[in-house]
């Protein structure tokens, strides 16, 4: 695993491989020292059965130019970058196993009769104290549906915009391409994620 030290020295490790995963933690907090301590122990398995995937951590301590660029607001928080682009965040600490679940789903495109599925835009709102937000989570990482996270407790200003779309303050509330879902409304999210 690499230690990260600046916003270039990423940029320069997500331009020249193919998969990127960095962890932003914050050293000494529980749950930061709970997350690095399990991406590591996910992170050999997984530099073991695929060398392109490119295992990363910055502390926010140290490394101050990183989290801005991304619009990380609490740690930790996965990074997953393909290609350059960032294409998935993920927060929290995770056993791992659960880190192993999400770096193999990943990269898995979801075929029907050889032809890829077209990407969804998936957001989901959340605040760090709900237990239905961490379910859907899940659900979500179980079949390698990627997905944005905002946490509407640290941002005013998308909690303002997700109670003026759907009209309600509670999460979680899922965005599908446009679509809102409020709660965990299982059913509803697989017919419009295309889940069996």
């Amino acid at each position: 695993m690499k230690n990260i030290e600046s916003l270039q020295e990423l940029k320069s490790k997500t331009s020249s491989n193919e998969n990127v995963w960095l962890l932003l933690y914050k050293k000494g907090s529980s749950q930061s020292d709970c997350a690095l301590e399990n991406f590591e122990q996910a992170g050999n398995l997984a530099a073991e059965k695929n060398k392109n995937n490119v295992l990363c951590s910055a502390d926010v301590n140290e490394v101050k130019d990183i989290h801005p660029e991304f619009g990380v607001t609490s740690v930790p928080t996965l990074l997953y970058f393909e290609k350059g682009h960032l294409r998935n965040l993920v927060k929290g600490c995770h056993k791992p196993e659960q880190f192993n679940a999400i770096f193999d789903k990943s990269a898995v495109q979801i075929t029907t009769n050889g032809e890829k599925k077209p990407h969804k835009n998936v957001t989901v709102y959340t605040t760090p104290t709900c237990t239905w937000c961490n379910t859907i989570k899940r659900h979500l990482q179980e079949y390698g549906i990627r997905y944005r996270e905002v946490d509407v407790s640290r941002d005013q200003k998308a909690a303002e915009e997700m109670v003026k779309r759907s009209g309600q303050q509670g999460v979680p509330q899922t965005d599908i391409n446009g679509e809102i879902i409020i709660g965990f409304d299982k059913p509803r999210i697989n017919r419009l994620l295309g889940i069996n």
